[in-house]
């Protein structure tokens, strides 16, 4: 940990808030993960321009974090830096013609709320995503049938080594939970959308029906990552083949398949990322014997996780 106290020295010349050995259970929706050596906090462009070069220079591994609602953190934690965009990067925008800038740290919640709030529409569909708007575009986050990428124009992001770039987005740049930035290092720092003048009425209704709809389907009252497994395709859902195999409840520690939604597994209390990865291999096996399809992740790992 001595290259660490020297790093940390020269990230606090940065202007950012540190903390050593930091629970990452305390970021996640999951509400699991162990510790990372250190957490960060980025309020500004400079201030990363300045952690990525640092942390680029001492060959040390980093992961942005978001509103960690897909993410399983190892029970041993991360070992490198965890790097999460707040102050300027929570800023939301209203630009001409209907547009909205958001950045990257702000939530889908609070894009939300900022289109009602200006009689924009078309995120609707968005209200109760519990992700990041950084999440958003990195997953090409969805729901109703509808998904962020129907709405971004273009976005900014930072490459490993500093520089700022603007990419316009085409539909091509999208696929099922993928993107542009999805398996590259290049960070997103903020996105513009594309909505439409609506009635607030209208938008509000909307609104409070899709989030009606997630409170009567999913099990919104325990931690969960959202969506455990893609859409295995062909017509068929990850969340009835799990149910057809009979595994609704079916649990390993304090990991369990929810008896509301068997798409979802829920931390019941205690539960760790090794109940969680044994439970997902037992589903995996289950869904694979009975039906011959072999379920893929949506949940991303960090750590030292087998998913």
């Amino acid at each position: 940990m001595l290259k660490y106290d020297k790093l940390c020295e020269d990230f606090s010349k940065q202007g950012c808030k540190i903390l050593k050995d930091e629970p990452l259970s305390k970021y996640t929706t999951f509400k699991i993960g162990g510790p990372a050596d250190l957490f960060i906090e980025v309020n500004k462009t400079s201030q990363l321009y300045g952690i990525i070069k640092l942390i680029k220079d001492n060959d040390i591994d980093f992961f942005i974090i978001g509103n960690g609602s897909n993410l399983l953190v190892s029970d041993k934690g991360f070992r490198g830096v965890v790097i999460k965009l707040s102050g300027d990067f929570n800023q939301i925008k209203l630009l001409p013609d209907n547009k909205i800038s958001c950045g990257c740290g702000a939530s889908l919640a609070q894009a939300c709320m900022f289109a009602l709030k200006n009689n924009l529409s078309g995120l609707e569909f968005a209200w109760g995503i519990p992700g990041s708007c950084g999440g958003a575009i990195y997953m090409n986050a969805g729901a109703y049938n509808n998904d962020i990428s129907n709405l971004v124009k273009s976005s900014s992001f930072m490459t490993p080594e500093g520089e700022i770039n603007t990419v316009f987005h085409k539909s091509s740049d999208f696929s099922y939970r993928k993107s542009f930035y999805t398996d590259t290092n290049y960070i997103a720092l903020s996105m513009v959308l594309q909505l439409k003048l609506g009635n607030k009425k209208d938008i509000q209704d909307k609104m409070h029906t899709n989030i009606t709809n997630r409170k009567l389907k999913q099990p919104l009252d325990f931690p969960n990552c959202g969506s455990v497994f893609k859409r295995p395709g062909n017509g068929y859902y990850a969340g009835a083949l799990i149910e057809k195999c009979g595994l609704k409840g079916k649990s390993f520690g304090g990991a369990m398949v929810s008896p509301k939604h068997a798409g979802f597994i829920i931390n019941t209390g205690n539960a760790t990322c090794s109940d969680v990865v044994n439970l997902i291999h037992y589903i995996k096996k289950s869904v694979n014997e009975k039906f011959g399809i072999l379920l893929e992740c949506e949940v991303k790992a960090l750590g030292k996780v087998n998913l």
